[in-house]
């Protein structure tokens, strides 16, 4: 049987037959019109950019332009990996991002599974609504909430610790807690959000299941370990996926946020590395290769653990 691909291939040449293909576009041109909002915004805010990855190459100069600066090779890369503050930047970053994979991923994934408990629609939407408000709120505003929070002075968090009598704890300039604050923060206003995905793969799971199960005499939590997870479990693996491929971005602006003279030996990271080379410096070809870097590490953890998702058996992103 003649598939409907090669239905669309002419006899006489094997070339695409252009004229049905035109009217198959035409008949669905309200999706490609839909469409056209989010194509364009990968095309204008993705791929453009991607034009500037030349200057990590380059001895850049604004007033020469791309087409018209210096080819320097690897000069800016060697000077990276040579720089005394690159392990320090590796070791921050890597930390930074196996916390928040450790303890920030699992977060709306248990989520998830609580509001699917839930059988009280009203409260369901209403702790709902709660946990997801927290994504709006800006970093400025989270961090200024954060030093409200924790100061020394007048913060809520230092009372309570003085009124069961223990000392204060500087947290916002003591080094040790930099980290798990940053953890902290990200759970609170972006664990909420993440729920999302896996409540819609929830409601995809057959209710005959449960049922069965109930049937059978299985618990609330047998039913959850062995229906529920495994039913989610490709969606779990394909959000690890995109993750991984984020792992070395932690986001400039939370972190710069709370950075100050006293924890930055163990807060500075690459985006903040970046903005205070490229922008404050104007290094714009050394702050590329930094750049560049993250992203070719982050295409490699891609690669890598799709590749090992596909030898466990499961889909993979691709």
């Amino acid at each position: 049987m003649i598939s409907d691909v090669n239905r669309n291939i002419t006899i006489n040449g094997g070339g695409i037959n252009h004229k049905h293909l035109y009217k198959r576009i035409w008949k669905a041109r309200w999706l490609y019109f839909l469409m056209m909002p989010g194509l364009l915004y990968f095309i204008i805010y993705k791929y453009l950019p991607m034009w500037g990855i030349l200057m990590a190459f380059q001895n850049y100069q604004p007033y020469l332009g791309i087409m018209g600066s210096k080819w320097v090779g690897l000069r800016h890369f060697e000077r990276f990996f040579m720089d005394p503050q690159f392990m320090m930047l590796l070791k921050n970053t890597l930390i930074i991002a196996t916390y928040n994979l450790i303890f920030y991923f699992p977060i709306p994934i248990l989520i998830a599974l609580l509001l699917n408990e839930i059988r009280h629609e009203l409260f369901k939407k209403t702790v709902q609504t709660m946990i997801y408000l927290p994504h709006f709120i800006s970093w400025v505003v989270v961090s200024g909430m954060t030093y409200m929070l924790l100061s020394t002075t007048d913060g809520a968090v230092n009372y309570i610790i003085e009124a069961l009598g223990f000392s204060k704890i500087n947290f916002l300039m003591n080094a040790t807690w930099m980290r798990p604050l940053l953890v902290i923060q990200s759970i609170w206003k972006e664990a909420g959000w993440g729920t999302i995905i896996f409540l819609a793969a929830l409601a995809g799971v057959d209710v005959q299941l449960y049922e069965s199960a109930r049937i059978e005499g299985a618990s609330r939590f047998q039913q959850t370990w062995y229906i529920t997870l495994p039913s989610i479990k490709s969606t779990i693996i394909v959000l690890l996926i995109l993750r991984l491929g984020n792992f070395l971005d932690l986001g400039f602006e939370q972190i710069f946020l709370m950075l100050n003279a006293m924890n930055r030996e163990v807060g500075e990271v690459f985006d903040t590395y970046v903005y205070t080379t490229g922008v404050l410096q104007g290094q714009f070809s050394y702050s590329t290769a930094v750049g560049l870097f993250k992203s070719v590490v982050g295409l490699i953890l891609v690669l890598f653990s799709n590749y090992i998702a596909k030898r466990l058996g499961e889909e993979g992103l691709y």
